[in-house]
């Protein structure tokens, strides 16, 4: 057996993060973020967090989306409001038009026929959309046929979803482990 290894936490010098500054100057991974009605300021505040860490372009909170800034979304985002792009939209749908115009490839998170497990997905160097539904109803009905595709993240325990904000951080990361690949990049 090998021998106990000893553990040292890294200091945030250490592991050299960029200033806000820096940032918002720095090249971002070309996936924005569409929140279709999440409810929940803490969700909200969650995937800030996970798009900061992935340098996600840009997100888009739509319809009764809360938006910074608030108390209950700083809490989980810790000034990720500050460093990731994000713009309000009333209507979900017509950000997700304007995104297929610009070039993008949308997808909705979803469990619906002819779904594609995340696993699954082919990535291309194309720019890609996700857009991340309400924690009850999910992606919008009038949403889902304007998606080019959905992706659904295979799960075998008896509830039929995850937390939209754990479902995010999920499918952001394996899109931003792909994205690196391509790239031939390391973080």
């Amino acid at each position: 057996m090998d021998e106990a290894k000893a553990f040292e936490k890294l200091s945030m010098t250490a592991l050299q993060r960029l200033t806000t500054t820096a940032f918002k100057a720095a090249t971002k991974t070309p996936i924005v973020v569409v929140l279709d009605n999440v409810r929940s300021m803490h969700n909200v505040g969650s995937v800030f967090r996970t798009c900061d860490g992935f340098a996600i372009e840009k997100i888009y909170l739509c319809g009764f989306t809360p938006q910074p800034p608030h108390r209950d979304i700083q809490k989980t985002a810790l000034g990720a409001t500050e460093t990731v792009t994000w713009q309000y939209v009333e209507h979900t749908k017509n950000i997700v038009q304007q995104l297929k115009n610009e070039g993008y490839l949308i997808y909705a998170v979803e469990q619906v026929t002819n779904s594609i497990m995340l696993q699954n997905l082919p990535i291309s160097n194309q720019k890609i959309g996700v857009v991340f539904g309400n924690e009850v109803d999910g992606v919008s009905n009038d949403v889902l046929p304007l998606c080019n595709a959905a992706i659904e993240i295979p799960q075998l325990g008896t509830k039929h979803s995850l937390n939209v904000s754990v479902a995010a951080g999920i499918v952001l990361w394996q899109l931003f482990e792909q994205y690196l690949s391509s790239q031939k990049v390391q973080p």
